[in-house]
């Protein structure tokens, strides 16, 4: 129940923010919109923790904070190597180990990893990732654990 329920103040959370119109007809048109789409979702039975993932919902700030500076070390060393030219750049590829316990946290990892710029997950197993990178130093970063870490920690239920 308590996933329908994030479901429903989400998709309630998403309309307002981008319809931006707050008249009686809107609202009432809005309300009727999600309570329809939660309602389908409901009878499909795909409400669940990975539809609606509930326990992400404290964690997920701190780590969105920490891929934001990610994305944006990585733009600057993307763009350094576009003006130092073809030398600067020595494309790899690894196959790394994963730590994440469910299928979500798995594709966290792997969706970060190709949100990252000059990074990119190109195969996931149950227990390992294929990544391309620009440069080898960028799976030397992936190899570190930082990004591993931080979504196992991201993935852990209390």
């Amino acid at each position: 129940m308590r996933h329908t329920v994030s479901m429903f103040v989400v998709l309630s959370l998403i309309w307002l923010l981008n319809s931006g119109f707050f008249t009686g007809l809107h609202l009432s048109l809005g309300l009727l919109s999600v309570v329809l789409v939660v309602w389908v979702a409901y009878r499909m039975d795909v409400v669940d923790h990975e539809s609606a993932p509930v326990h992400l919902t404290l964690r997920l700030p701190s780590y969105y904070a920490w891929l934001m500076k990610e994305l944006v070390l990585s733009n600057i060393d993307v763009t350094k190597r576009i003006w130092l030219g073809k030398k600067s750049i020595s494309p790899s590829m690894a196959v790394l180990p994963l730590s994440q316990r469910t299928d979500m946290g798995r594709v966290i990892y792997a969706n970060s990893i190709t949100l990252t710029p000059g990074t990119v997950a190109i195969d996931l197993n149950s227990d390992t990732v294929v990544v391309h990178s620009l440069t080898a130093g960028g799976i030397e970063d992936l190899r570190s654990g930082e990004m591993d870490r931080r979504v196992s920690r991201l993935e852990k239920q209390k």
